[in-house]
């Protein structure tokens, strides 16, 4: 007879290898992240364009991450979660040997947009862990510390490439092309560690693919992502920009009454409704306001010379040190979340994660003027943003019934790149308000000032919509007893 003991440390043996594994995915993913950022300007050089057009690229990435990671989690829920991870790789790697090759403004645009392949394998990583947790009713505890682990590895693998690339640039003598290729051998690498290393999900028999829902989401998130972009580079005063963002909006009113007809709907409003679930997601999005939105205003301010009367005036080297620690801060963040969750609940370290992003941002208004007091407020904001990066994603699968876990956590990053890109457009436009500074390229203090109480403001926001979550969601209680939970509060 086989005692509890001894399978609990198989399950742990089998999850532990598992999130080696995936260990490596995510250093690779934060390696694409960090990569290509301090080759900016020797990349605009090669492809013989203006800093300016560089947006486009990452917006574009945005563009087509928001619109294919609710697909491909929905079909890793209906036909294997590896499976999709595995697809979505092989079009990463391609993507990313594409752009090594890439010489111009169209071929760059486009493979750099295909490479966003890869934020979906966040999502289909949680789903991994927490459906082979769920057999052994402990998928909720340890999908919460296997995401801290993922994170650590997202950030590592982010300093990693910042750190490696502008290095490997000048040992090849200023070549894009060998310089490129590093990150394509990379990715290549992690489709045969996923290959032979990841087992396989298990998906319930019978599912459909719900075209129709995919196809009226699709509409409504390129209406308003596409809108969001424009009304950086237009701005506001462009009337049609406006008009694409309400019809964005005015679409999800077709596709909410047509999922809830659909016996198996792409996204299951009904779930989403739950009082465990529709916080996480509201929260995500608040939270991808300071995360994806506010990285390049910081830079800005950092860089901006103090004639102005506000900055710091550092240089690219001294604002990559800033940058480190907030990455180093994040996985601070990482790794004290499953830790913070057994001494208090899940739902309090949410609660305090958010409040901790909100601090960080709002110290900003009052303490801004020497280095110290950004490094301390970003610091603070960051080990927030560490814990709520991995636990968001960890928290939507809890929340979801058995065949719902990978689209669940794939809803967290739409929502999240919905209100990053809603940021970068509206930050784009508020720093250019408020009177003229002294210097031309420099934007006004009252603009960022504006950036720093809409970050702090929104994470208080997710803080607050927190506390309607059941006290015991995102915990290995039973649904039922989460249920009753959420009906005697």
């Amino acid at each position: 007879m086989t005692s509890p003991l001894t399978n609990t440390r198989s399950a742990l043996g089998i999850t532990a290898g598992l999130i080696g594994w995936l260990f490596l995915v995510e250093l690779t993913s934060g390696i694409l992240q960090g990569y290509y950022v301090p080759l900016i300007p020797d990349l605009v050089d090669h492809l013989g364009i203006h800093d300016a057009d560089y947006n486009w690229f990452d917006a574009a990435q945005l563009l087509l991450s928001a619109l294919v990671v609710p697909i491909l989690a929905k079909l890793g829920d209906m036909y294997g979660h590896k499976r999709m991870l595995l697809i979505a790789t092989v079009l990463t790697a391609g993507a990313t040997w594409w752009l090594a090759f890439a010489g111009d403004f169209v071929s760059y645009l486009i493979a750099f947009a295909l490479q966003g392949f890869y934020v979906v394998w966040l999502p289909l990583e949680v789903a991994l862990i927490f459906e082979r947790g769920r057999r052994t009713n402990s998928g909720v505890a340890r999908t919460r510390r296997a995401a801290g682990l993922l994170v650590v590895a997202l950030e590592v693998g982010a300093i990693a490439g910042a750190l490696l690339s502008g290095r490997l640039f000048i040992a090849f003598g200023g070549a894009v092309t060998p310089t490129l290729m590093v990150p394509a051998i990379a990715v290549t690498l992690v489709f045969f560690a996923i290959l032979f290393g990841v087992p396989e999900s298990e998906p319930l028999p019978g599912r459909t693919l719900d075209a129709g829902g995919f196809v009226l989401l699709t509409l409504a998130l390129l209406l308003i992502t596409s809108g969001l972009t424009f009304l950086r580079t237009n701005g506001p005063a462009t009337w049609w920009v406006w008009a694409l963002i309400a019809l964005g909006a005015l679409a999800f009113l077709p596709f909410g009454l047509y999922e809830l007809r659909q016996t198996d709907p792409a996204v299951d409003l009904r779930v989403m409704r739950k009082p465990n679930m529709w916080p996480v997601q509201l929260t995500a999005g608040l939270i991808g306001i300071s995360l994806l939105g506010a990285q390049a205003p910081l830079s800005t301010f950092a860089g901006t010379d103090p004639v102005n009367g506000y900055g710091l005036g550092l240089k690219s080297d001294a604002i990559s040190n800033l940058i480190g620690v907030y990455l180093v801060s994040m996985i601070i963040g990482a790794v004290l979340f499953p830790l913070a969750s057994r001494w208090w609940s899940p739902r309090a370290t949410l609660i305090v994660a958010s409040f901790l992003v909100a601090a960080g941002y709002l110290l900003f208004l009052p303490f801004h003027s020497e280095v110290w007091q950004v490094t301390a407020n970003m610091a603070v904001a960051g080990i927030g943003s560490g814990a709520l990066v991995g636990a968001l994603p960890a928290a939507a699968a809890a929340a979801a019934p058995r065949g719902q876990t990978g689209i669940a956590s794939a809803m967290t990053n739409t929502t999240k790149t919905i209100g990053g890109s809603m940021a970068s457009a509206v930050f784009g436009v508020v720093l250019l308000s408020g009177g003229a500074a002294v210097t031309a390229t420099a934007a006004s203090l009252f603009g960022y000032v504006l950036v720093w109480t809409i970050c702090g403001v929104g994470a208080l926001v997710a803080a607050v919509l927190l506390f309607f979550v059941p006290r015991l969601a995102f915990t290995d209680a039973p649904e039922e007893a989460v249920a009753a939970q959420s009906l005697i509060e």
